[in-house]
C-alpha cells in the first residue's frame, strides 16, 4: 500500500471544518452537493486508527469543557498560545482585551485563526520562536497540549524555549491527561511495551492523517501527574497546582522559579 503524501494535514482539516461550518470557501462533498463530516484521523505505531469530528477546534465558549473556561481565568499579562490551531482559546482572550499572540506550526491553522480575527500570529516551532525579543507572562496549552512536552528527552529543551521567551514571574497553564486509568486492554497494553523500550507510558508516537495527506510521525505525551514533577526537575519550572476536578484530565500550572 502506498504511503500518504507528507504535509500540512492538520492546516488542510481546519481550512474544510471552517469551510464546511462558514460555507466560505471550498468545501469537501461526498459524491454530490452536500459537505461531509470532517474527521480527524489520528494513527498510533502500534496500528490503532481513531477518528473524530474536526469541527470542536472552532468551538466557542458555549461549547468548552469546564477546565477550558477555568483555565483561561488564570491567565495574566501578555499570553502565547502555544498550539493555537484555529484559535478558539486566544480569540475569546482577545475579546477580553488581553495581549495574546497565537503560535503554530501549520500554515493552514495560522491561516483559520486569522480568517476568525486573531490579530497576532506567528507561524514558527517554540524553538525558533524563543530567539524573538518579546516576553511573555503566560503560556497556554489547552486541548492536551501539555502533550507537546514529547518525551522525558524533549521536555527539557521545549521548556527552556519557554523560559526564553518569558518574562520575570511567568506562568505556564497546561491542560494534560493522565492516561493510567484505562482499563481498555489496547491502551494498558501500549502503555506496558512502551516501559518496556525504556519510554514513559503515555508517550504516544502518533501521526495525523487527512484525505490525502499525513503528518511527519511524532511523540505526544499523556503523563501522570507525578510523571510532570519529574519532567520539571532540573529546568528552570516548578509545578505550582494541579487542577484535577475533571479527572482524567487536569489543568497544570507551573511557575518560573528565580
Amino acid at each position: 500500500m502506498d504511503e500518504p503524501k507528507i504535509g500540512d494535514a492538520f492546516g488542510e482539516m481546519i481550512r474544510d471544518a471552517y469551510a464546511v461550518r462558514t460555507g466560505i470557501g471550498p468545501r469537501p462533498l461526498a459524491g454530490g452537493r452536500l459537505p461531509r463530516p470532517v474527521i480527524e484521523v489520528i494513527e498510533r505505531d502500534d496500528g490503532l486508527i481513531n477518528g473524530a469530528p474536526a469541527d470542536h477546534y472552532l468551538d466557542e465558549p458555549d461549547d468548552w469543557q469546564p477546565y477550558d473556561h477555568r483555565a483561561l481565568k488564570l491567565c495574566r499579562g501578555r499570553v502565547l498560545d502555544v498550539g493555537v490551531g484555529a484559535g478558539r482559546s486566544a480569540l475569546e482572550l482577545q475579546r477580553r482585551g488581553i495581549a495574546v499572540t497565537g503560535l503554530d506550526t501549520s500554515l493552514g491553522a495560522i491561516e483559520v485563526a486569522r480568517k476568525r480575527g486573531l490579530r497576532d500570529t506567528v507561524l514558527a516551532t517554540v524553538d525558533e520562536f524563543s530567539r524573538a525579543a518579546v516576553r511573555y507572562d503566560t503560556f497556554l496549552l489547552l486541548g492536551n497540549n501539555l502533550g507537546l512536552l514529547e518525551s522525558p528527552e524533549r521536555a527539557p529543551v521545549f521548556l527552556a524555549a519557554l523560559a526564553r521567551l518569558a518574562a520575570p514571574g511567568a506562568r505556564i497553564v497546561a491542560q494534560g491527561s493522565d492516561p493510567y486509568g484505562t482499563r481498555d486492554p489496547l491502551h494498558a497494553g501500549y502503555h506496558q511495551r512502551n516501559r518496556e523500550r525504556g519510554r514513559l507510558g503515555g508517550q504516544l508516537r502518533l501521526r495525523l492523517r487527512y484525505r490525502e495527506l499525513a503528518t511527519e510521525w511524532f511523540d505526544y505525551l499523556n503523563c501522570s501527574t507525578a510523571e510532570l514533577e519529574g519532567l520539571l526537575a532540573g529546568t528552570a519550572w516548578r509545578l505550582k497546582s494541579i487542577d484535577d476536578r475533571d479527572r482524567p484530565y487536569y489543568l497544570a500550572v507551573m511557575e518560573l522559579t528565580g
